[in-house]
């Protein structure tokens, strides 16, 4: 597959037009969509948490800081390896709620409760969507390696 050199990316000026260096990144949507999406989705299961009293309601500003690297990653660094990894983590937080939930004693109770299709339903979704996220950003940190093609 024939690709441009540099000389013929930069044109006759020297400097890159916008459209040349939009051909050289390398853009994941779907991964970003995922990645807010679990986002989102964390967000609300750790409230709904928090409201039945499983979780702690801290006045820590450590999750309001873990909330906006998970943000800023995904938003800012998304073609970067610092935002693949933090994607990745999206991912592995996103589905291992399901299996750190469904394994506790009081899970029957809790999806039989007011709200517990809500509870169980961000548990499946979270499952989903944060392993095709980790595979995502996996597959695109394996892109991102010395040598490899972009």
């Amino acid at each position: 597959m024939w690709r441009p050199n540099r000389r013929e990316l930069l044109g006759r000026r020297g400097t890159e037009t916008a459209q040349t260096r939009e051909s050289r990144v390398k853009h994941n949507p779907v991964l970003v969509v995922t990645s807010l999406l679990s986002i989102l989705l964390l967000t609300l299961h750790i409230t709904d948490d928090i409201v039945r009293g499983i979780s702690k309601a801290e006045s820590s500003n450590t999750a309001l800081l873990v909330l906006v690297v998970l943000l800023y990653g995904t938003l800012v660094l998304a073609n970067r390896r610092s935002g693949h990894v933090i994607m990745l983590l999206v991912g592995l937080f996103a589905a291992a709620m399901p299996v750190m939930h469904m394994r506790g004693a009081h899970y029957g109770e809790i999806a039989r409760s007011a709200g517990g299709f809500f509870f169980v339903w961000t548990l499946w979704a979270l499952g989903g969507l944060g392993g095709v996220t980790f595979m995502l950003s996996a597959r695109g940190l394996w892109s991102l390696r010395p040598g490899q093609p972009r």
